[in-house]
């Protein structure tokens, strides 16, 4: 089964999705497989990360954001403002796409993962994620 997911991103930083993509899970009605995720831009990217304590965004936030810095003299590509070559490059670093294994008609991560939608712009986004769900 294929379903997409659009997810509203009010800012920038990392936006848990879990819960919308265990509802695409239980709506396959998929006891065994693969649930396998890929987000439809190049300006954000998706991640299985702690959700137990919100410092741990906080932190990988503010840690990716000191790497990867606006305004960099090197950039060309800036007509998009000087949040955009940075949300590529963020982009590049992390992943598009995610695959977790689906076991008794649930996803299987552990106890304090979750699965993340990580908005690289600043401006309100609109992001599409298309989830498959297969034996």
């Amino acid at each position: 089964m294929i379903s997409q997911l659009s997810i509203s991103a009010p800012r920038q930083g990392l936006h848990e999705i879990t819960r919308e993509v265990a509802a695409v899970v239980n709506e396959s009605g998929l006891r065994e497989g693969l649930c396998t995720l890929f987000i439809k831009h190049t300006s954000a990217s998706l991640l299985i990360q702690e959700n137990a304590d919100s410092a741990a965004a906080h932190d990988l936030e503010q840690w990716l954001n000191r790497l990867v810095s606006e305004n960099d003299q090197i950039y060309t590509h800036t007509s998009e403002g000087p949040d955009d070559m940075p949300s590529h490059i963020k982009s590049t670093l992390t992943a598009s796409s995610l695959a977790v294994p689906i076991v008794d008609g649930n996803l299987t991560l552990g106890t304090w993962q979750g699965i993340f939608l990580w908005e690289h712009r600043r401006a309100n986004m609109q992001r599409q994620i298309i989830v498959h769900t297969g034996a």
